[in-house]
């Protein structure tokens, strides 16, 4: 364990000076989140689209109102308390904060040529972790990873995929609207039921027993 844990360690260290998209002419400027974070023998990985502001100005993934709802909605599938912090990994598709989106409202998407060139930071990441279950947060980290399609067909199910177990969610964003549907959030109370029985028979017995 501990050297696994020199070796994240090591490849975050390598992640925070990235300036892959500012030399691509992608970004003006680089805003690396240390990587990521958690623990490296972490069974659960979570993935999203892209640091936010409050995530680059509080140097943590997952930094703003968006967390405060995962950690919610983790609670509701039986998770101890700041399980999203203490015992996940958190992880994105690309490291850097995109900006502001033209219309103001919410954050830029990375292009694909920015998701591109972080994806060896995250396959790094994969390999060193070697999750057990992953969970993909908003449309474009399940589409990166399990194909196109609407939320509606992803949300609620389970995924066996690469020896994974894939439970995709949406992203917690109060920007978007997905939520507000009943049908929606009916959803997402399934594929907390489907996490809840993952944690049951992966979460490691020492947490279970907190």
């Amino acid at each position: 364990m501990r050297d696994k844990a020199a070796a994240l360690a090591a490849l975050q260290a390598r992640i925070a000076p990235c300036r892959r998209c500012v030399e691509a002419g992608l970004l003006a400027a680089a805003n690396p989140v240390a990587g990521a974070r958690g623990p490296a023998n972490a069974w659960l990985m979570l993935i999203g689209q892209a640091p936010g502001r409050l995530s680059v100005q509080r140097g943590i993934p997952f930094g703003g109102p968006g967390g405060v709802v995962l950690d919610r909605w983790l609670t509701r599938a039986g998770f101890p308390p700041n399980y999203l912090r203490s015992g996940t990994y958190l992880t994105a598709l690309t490291r850097c904060f995109p900006g502001k989106a033209a219309s103001g409202k919410g954050d830029r998407a990375p292009s694909p040529a920015e998701i591109a060139l972080c994806r060896p930071w995250l396959e790094a990441e994969f390999a060193l972790i070697d999750p057990r279950v992953v969970l993909p947060i908003g449309q474009m980290a399940i589409r990166a990873f399990l194909g196109p399609g609407l939320l509606e067909r992803f949300v609620g199910e389970v995924i066996e995929r690469d020896n994974r177990l894939w439970v995709p969610l949406p992203h917690p964003s109060g920007v978007s609207r997905w939520l507000n549907d009943p049908i929606h959030q009916a959803q997402v109370d399934r594929a907390l039921a489907a996490l809840s029985a993952l944690r049951e028979r992966f979460m490691p017995k020492q947490w279970a027993e907190s």
